[in-house]
């Protein structure tokens, strides 16, 4: 039986590169190239008619999204027999409903979108991580499959790596509640939110918190970090509980307006953990934050 064909988009070559070090697959070759008007040219080099590939693509852009879809579309016009799409990170969840009239819901957009790829033979699998909303499945429509990892097994590693026995899993919002308490639960831990109240459009005030973490390590979980704000206020209000030491995991460590140094600049955290779901965490060097590989849980799903 043949390999599976492992594709990536650009700015997630990185990942496909661990990925080939992992399994028994086969490296696709994709040349790319930009016009001078900007438009990009792809050409898929490697023979794909009657194989099963795998795309490993996120929706970091817009450009990125189109990139992704342009591949995909054409991987199956070529003969692909099965296509598995990895959205190692999937984009758009601050638009995942409308909260206002009139409000494009984005997320739903660009669901239908990749609804529309034609079908293999074998079927088209979408694979994604930590979701920002457990809805979003649910956008995508026909007869695509959808797999929804949770990377559980890596927050629990290295929560219990980080902290010292009696650690308290915490969250930085009542929002995240429910899957911070199951993945407390799972280690035989305590579980804690902080409750915060809105001042303003962009302000928010943390007005108590959940449960005793005095003198207790304090692992805080957030499936993205964006700018760090809502990290960095949550980490000060368990430091002022009296936290002993806190630390930071998430998923999809986006890291935008200097969100990394921010959070380190901020006292209060002594390690963050990313995995390597977005090229902006992948690339991070700095020893302050420590990278997990996402790419054993793709494996596992091709």
């Amino acid at each position: 039986m043949s390999k599976t064909v492992i594709f990536s988009s650009v700015s997630y070559c990185y990942l496909k590169e661990e990925i080939l070090k992992l399994g028994d697959f086969e490296k696709g070759e994709i040349e790319v190239r930009m016009f001078p008007d900007g438009e990009r040219y792809q050409r898929i080099l490697s023979p794909v008619n009657g194989r099963d590939v795998a795309l490993i693509g996120g929706t970091t852009t817009d450009s990125d999204t189109l990139e992704l879809y342009d591949l995909a579309y054409a991987l199956i016009k070529y003969g692909a027999r099965s296509i598995h799409i990895i959205f190692p990170y999937f984009g758009y969840s601050t638009m995942e409903r409308a909260k206002i009239p009139g409000e494009v819901v984005t997320a739903k957009s660009r669901a239908v979108i990749f609804s529309s790829l034609p079908q293999t033979s074998l079927g088209n699998y979408f694979v994604f991580f930590d979701l920002h909303s457990d809805g979003i499945p649910h956008y995508f429509e026909g007869q695509t499959l959808i797999k929804h990892v949770y990377c559980q097994s890596l927050v629990i590693k290295v929560a219990r790596e980080l902290a010292d026995e009696g650690f308290v899993m915490a969250c930085t919002d009542a929002g995240r509640a429910k899957w911070v308490e199951w993945l407390a639960n799972e280690m035989g831990v305590n579980a804690a939110f902080v409750f915060k109240r809105r001042i303003s459009g962009e302000k928010t005030e943390i007005t108590s918190i959940s449960a005793d973490v005095e003198g207790k390590d304090v692992v805080i979980y957030d499936d993205m970090i964006r700018t760090g704000g809502s990290l960095i206020n949550a980490a000060k209000a368990y430091k002022e509980a009296g936290a002993k030491n806190i630390y930071a995991i998430t998923t999809h460590g986006l890291f935008n307006n200097n969100a990394l140094d921010k959070i380190k600049n901020s006292g209060v955290i002594e390690k963050l953990v990313s995995t390597n779901s977005h090229p902006n965490s992948s690339v991070s060097m700095d020893p302050f934050m420590q990278v997990e590989s996402i790419a054993a849980l793709i494996v596992e799903q091709i």
